[in-house]
């Protein structure tokens, strides 16, 4: 069949608490979605995992749930694309497939010790040098080196060539074409600390650092290549796979940050902001990450980016630890009617705080209560950390990139939120521009696949294309954010597990 006829594109999300496929158009509507959440693992305080069969299987019962909601034959779908939560790690069988234990999450902090045992060598200067990133146990080289060091014959087996790694891109696409393609994409591998960014490939140097064989590692490809076909037998047809990107750079791709000094904030279970910065990477005096953007036609476009680790999931802790909501979209009810004389803090660092302070002892935190304090303002403050946090990442952007921000483009199931919009707006004194599709990271999936077989237009038409659903601006002034912000900075002071 000619691809003029067929017309819809299929992108797989793959995310931190669910898998979600979505069906598009050619012109990137959204046409059918199906979703599936699987569960969280916590073996030990600070540790998180997930069953990597699981992931697989919910991955696979969403798309062929998406393909029946849409009424349309496998045969109609023209290209898949894969966009997935990056960083989390797993290992597998090169044989069987079987992993041999399961993923550890982007999350996860077990490698705390040891990244703290590298700094002290005086090892991140030369670390962050290759790869734009900092020694933190968010990144994949410490996790893999992990699972080689404690899982039962597996640094012997790694060395023999029987095993292989993968981000979860990886995983999937060897799922999908039936251990056929073990590949990724140059966004995924920039996430490793085992990529170097510069010369665009594997480092032995880094390899040889964490003990890792270079056996285990998947190929690099563009984000928008030929990543393999699926197993004929998983849905009747075979199925070219043709854009794979991680979460945070397909949502900049989605949200058409396609110029230098663009930015999006993605506002999911944690909070990325990414700015591109052009055709040379910027190193950052702030402890921001300097990593790919994206890759097309061979040719890398880099971007500084500020990770936030929880968002949408201290709702979560909200409805399931605390239970003071039976669903998340109860906690903007619940915030609109707390007592605006309080200040009350919430400094989420439930694992550990991200950019810019890169702590990983830190915990969560709660100053400012009275004895008027109750659900209503917990819920508040939830809200508002995420405007504090998106501000210290906005702030260290400014002071790098050597010009202000003047528009923040999110994206993420938060931003349906207009309160929560508004007050980000007022904290970081910036008008907040939200889309018509917030799920834009699936959009930027489905445009990669589209694009490489010709179905998308170039990245220039794609940004005419983007559209605007609401402007929120600054409604406070500038004394006033300063002043909440103040409160922000003393409360994080008093958590970080490093102060003086």
């Amino acid at each position: 069949m000619s691809k003029q006829h067929k017309k819809y594109l299929l992108a797989i999300d793959q995310g931190t608490t669910s898998s979600r496929a979505i069906i598009y158009d050619q012109e990137l509507n959204p046409r059918a979605s199906d979703q599936r959440e699987f569960r969280q693992i916590f073996p030990r305080d600070g540790w998180v995992e997930h069953d990597a069969n699981e992931i697989w299987d919910t991955s696979l019962s969403t798309i062929k749930g998406a393909i029946k909601e849409a009424g349309i034959a496998a045969t109609d779908i023209a290209a898949i694309g894969i966009t997935n939560q990056r960083e989390t790690i797993t290992v597998w069988d090169r044989a069987t497939g079987e992993p041999l234990h399961h993923a550890i999450v982007w999350q996860d902090r077990r490698t705390a010790r040891y990244c703290a045992e590298l700094k002290e060598q005086g090892l991140e200067e030369k670390v962050t040098a290759k790869t734009g990133l900092l020694l933190d146990p968010y990144f994949s080289g410490t996790k893999v080196k992990w699972l080689l060091d404690n899982v039962d014959g597996a640094h012997d087996r790694a060395q023999k060539g029987e095993l292989v790694i993968g981000t979860i891109d990886s995983w999937l696409i060897y799922k999908l074409t039936g251990g056929a393609s073990h590949v990724t994409d140059a966004t995924n591998a920039s996430r490793t600390l085992l990529y170097n960014i510069h010369e665009g490939q594997w480092d032995q140097d880094l390899l040889d650092l964490f003990d890792i064989p270079a056996s285990l590692l998947p190929e690099v490809k563009d984000c928008a290549a030929d990543f393999g076909t699926t197993d004929e037998a998983l849905f009747g047809a075979a199925l070219p796979i043709t854009g794979v990107a991680g979460d945070q750079h397909a949502a900049t791709i989605g949200q058409a940050c396609f110029e230098k000094g663009m930015i999006k904030s993605t506002y999911g279970t944690g909070c990325f902001a990414m700015m591109n910065v052009g055709e040379k990477p910027l190193a950052s005096s702030n402890r921001l990450l300097s990593t790919l953007c994206y890759q097309l036609d061979g040719k890398p476009t880099y971007a500084l980016e500020g990770s936030i680790y929880m968002a949408g999931a201290t709702v979560q802790w909200l409805r399931d630890g605390l239970k003071i909501i039976e669903s998340s979209s109860e906690v903007n009810d619940l915030a609109a009617t707390a007592d605006e004389t309080q200040s009350v803090y919430l400094v989420p660092g439930f694992v550990g705080l991200g950019a810019p302070y890169w702590d990983p002892d830190a915990r969560g935190a709660i100053f400012g209560l009275t004895r008027n304090s109750g659900p209503n303002e917990l819920a508040k403050a939830a809200l508002d950390s995420v405007g504090y946090q998106t501000r210290d990442l906005i702030s260290a952007m400014n002071a790098d990139f050597g010009d202000d921000v003047e528009v923040l483009r999110v994206d993420g199931g938060m931003t349906a939120s207009d309160m929560t919009m508004q007050f980000l707006a007022d904290m970081c004194q910036i008008p907040v521009d939200r889309p018509t599709n917030l799920e834009t990271t699936a959009k930027g999936a489905a445009y990669l696949a589209g694009l490489h077989i010709g179905l998308c237009p170039p990245p220039k038409d794609m940004m005419a294309q983007w559209d605007l659903d609401q402007q929120f601006k600054p409604n406070q002034s500038a004394d006033w954010a300063d002043k909440k912000y103040a409160g922000w900075q003393d409360a994080v002071a008093r958590t970080l597990s490093t102060r003086s």
